[in-house]
């Protein structure tokens, strides 16, 4: 039984505005990164500081926070409010995370737990020790490596995906492809950047997946196009690509729901260790399954259409 019944939707006469939609997106995106100096990179690439920290009681983020604002370092006082502060598993253990900053002294890590502990005597550990989750200090040398390796798996990922889907099907099939992830990749980027959250090491995971769940829909729909190229030999290829698109809708709008629920579980209820992460994959499945009829689609008529004449 299928859910959705037979579409004949034109998704070719629509690419036009598709083209617009996407194009604006990417812009808004590209003028937000452009205005900040670039995507906000977390001290995994910019190297930093993280402390994680378990109080007695359940703690208030804000309160946490708040206490940020004046933090004693050799007798001057600094602002770290704007520090990245969350819950780290339970409601009780809190994690700071700062980035590299001028005249940081080598203790400036204990600096931060000591002064977290001096903040909250009362729902703190009688045991220093008990207090003490993690530390870790990331330099800027292994932050620039880890920076590079990022850019070069995803870069390496759309590379083999390239050449993968050229030798398996088309060209042409792989240059929509292709297009289709890098635009995927770039909205959600653009989309971070606007909404002024940090690009860490998870979320570089949440786009190489977001990377193999967009290809998957596009695979599928592209593999029905190879096929009705053959049974359909008297349609117009435009007409005979909208027409893999609508066999193929029933199962891409059920694969993309089921997959956006399970995703919006983890977003509400998986706490902040992976909030951000989910956050990631809930644009990459709304962008990744337009982008597979909106994007992949059009490029690979226009390129058959160039081939032609």
């Amino acid at each position: 039984m299928r859910l959705i019944k037979e579409t004949d939707i034109k998704f070719m006469s629509q690419s036009r505005f598709a083209y617009f939609l996407s194009g604006v997106l990417i812009l808004a995106g590209l003028i937000s990164m452009l205005l900040q100096g670039g995507p906000r990179l977390s001290i995994d690439f910019k190297g930093g500081t993280m402390v994680a920290v378990q109080f007695t009681e359940d703690m208030n983020v804000n309160d946490v926070r708040q206490s940020m604002r004046a933090v004693l370092i050799e007798g001057r006082s600094h602002d770290f409010s704007r520090a990245e502060i969350k819950h780290f598993g339970s409601y009780k253990d809190i994690s700071v995370r700062l980035p590299i900053g001028e005249e940081q002294p080598e203790d400036f890590p204990q600096l931060i737990v000591n002064h977290l502990y001096d903040s909250f005597p009362t729902v703190v550990p009688a045991d220093y020790n008990n207090f003490i989750l993690s530390i870790e200090k990331v330099g800027p040398k292994i932050g620039a490596e880890l920076s590079g390796k990022a850019v070069m798996a995803i870069v390496s990922a759309l590379l083999l995906i390239l050449i993968y889907i050229s030798i398996r099907f088309e060209f042409k099939f792989a240059v929509g492809a292709i297009a289709a992830l890098a635009h995927d990749i770039l909205i959600t980027i653009g989309i971070f950047s606007i909404m002024d959250y940090e690009i860490s090491l998870p979320i570089i995971a949440a786009f190489l997946t977001i990377v193999g769940y967009s290809l998957n829909d596009t695979i599928v729909i592209l593999d029905r196009v190879r096929e009705n190229v053959k049974s359909m030999k008297g349609t117009s290829y435009s007409d005979m690509v909208d027409h893999s698109i609508n066999d193929s809708l029933s199962r891409t709008i059920i694969t993309s729901i089921t997959t956006f629920i399970v995703v919006l579980i983890l977003f509400l209820f998986g706490g902040e260790v992976i909030h951000y992460f989910a956050f990631a994959m809930l644009i990459g499945v709304v962008v990744g399954t337009y982008s597979s009829m909106y994007v992949a689609c059009p490029i690979v008529v226009q390129l058959h259409k160039g081939i032609k004449s």
